[in-house]
């Protein structure tokens, strides 16, 4: 999860929302990083999740499908906000988890 935020992270540096909406390379790099990171949070258990409860795990899983399956139904908006928002506190949700286990080790 952690590599697919990092990757997008580095696709969207010094690119605005509409560089975003011209480029179709852009918008399906970024829709498949969501895809992997929607997909990997289905195998973080429900203990992980709980230490993260700001986290909206079910919306990351959710999105997921939505991707896969109903991608006409895609609005570049919301996966603009989505990385822009939203994957930052998943990323330091992730860290700290990280961490948190690593100190169990």
């Amino acid at each position: 999860m952690l590599e697919a935020i990092k990757g997008i992270e580095d696709a969207i540096r010094d690119k605005s929302y509409r560089d975003y909406q011209r480029s179709w390379v852009l918008r399906s790099a970024l829709e498949r990083g969501i895809e992997i990171i929607s997909e990997a949070s289905r195998s973080l258990g429900p203990k992980l999740k709980a230490r993260h409860k700001n986290v909206r795990w079910k919306d990351i899983a959710g999105i997921g499908n939505i991707l896969r399956h109903e991608y006409q139904r895609v609005d570049d908006r919301i996966i603009w906000n989505a990385v822009k928002n939203e994957l930052p506190p998943l990323k330091q949700a992730l860290l700290a988890l990280q961490a948190s286990l690593a100190d169990e080790d």
